[in-house]
């Protein structure tokens, strides 16, 4: 059940948040303590996120299974927010991008090599 505080936004509590981005409510947890995702509290104490929370721990789910630590995504952050970036940001883009681009090319030949394969003992049974 969501929450709505005093400027009519409508706050959802950690279990929404997790079932929303399909993760744990330790891993909502976790984003917490790296400072990833800031949370408020309600007068009784729970823990209440904004309704971006969601996407927001979707993108970091995404970083974490690109190999990017918490550190990373938290320098990624200020240009999630502002919607640009300086010379700086964008090199470090840049740089994750190409180490990402590599990765994918090693498993693309890692398929094209099990596809091989697959083709050969197809053939010989």
């Amino acid at each position: 059940m969501s929450v709505t505080v005093d400027a009519g936004e409508r706050m959802l509590r950690i279990g929404e948040v997790a079932r929303g981005a399909g993760v744990s409510v330790r891993a909502v947890r976790y984003y917490e303590q790296q400072g990833l995702l800031t949370a408020e509290r309600s007068p009784a104490g729970q823990r209440l996120y904004r309704e971006d929370a969601i996407d927001r721990v979707r993108f970091f789910q995404q970083m974490f299974a690109a190999g990017l630590t918490s550190r990373r995504i938290a320098e990624l952050l200020p240009c999630w927010n502002a919607g640009h970036t300086d010379a700086e940001q964008r090199a470090m883009l840049r740089e994750e991008r190409r180490r990402l681009q590599a990765k994918i090319d090693e498993l693309q030949a890692a398929r094209d090599r099990l596809d091989e394969v697959i083709a050969v003992t197809e053939t010989h049974p």
